[in-house]
């Protein structure tokens, strides 16, 4: 076994624990992830504005990656490819 399967096969739980969190508490990490940016973009002054929704986006569509139970089919989200978890409504 080399050194990226032994890797793969340590990481393998610590992956299957997150994707679980995600599918179960994604709304709640996206509710967070939306309070987090309004609160940098105030401090910031709206300076960044554009870099912050882009940033915050790709982190909601890796959450709802990391959600999906391996073979779910669901429809398209706002960024063209990624998926909504069952249940959301695709804010």
């Amino acid at each position: 076994m080399g050194f990226i399967d032994n890797m793969r096969a340590r990481l393998s739980p610590a992956k299957d624990k997150v994707a679980d969190l995600a599918q179960q508490h994604g709304d709640k990490i996206g509710d967070g992830l939306d309070k987090a940016a309004k609160t940098v973009d105030e401090r910031t002054k709206g300076k960044y504005s554009d870099r912050i929704q882009s940033g915050t986006d790709k982190a909601k569509d890796a959450v709802e990656r990391m959600g999906k139970k391996d073979g779910e089919a669901g429809g398209e989200g706002r960024s063209g490819g990624s998926q909504q978890p069952p249940g959301s409504s695709g804010s």
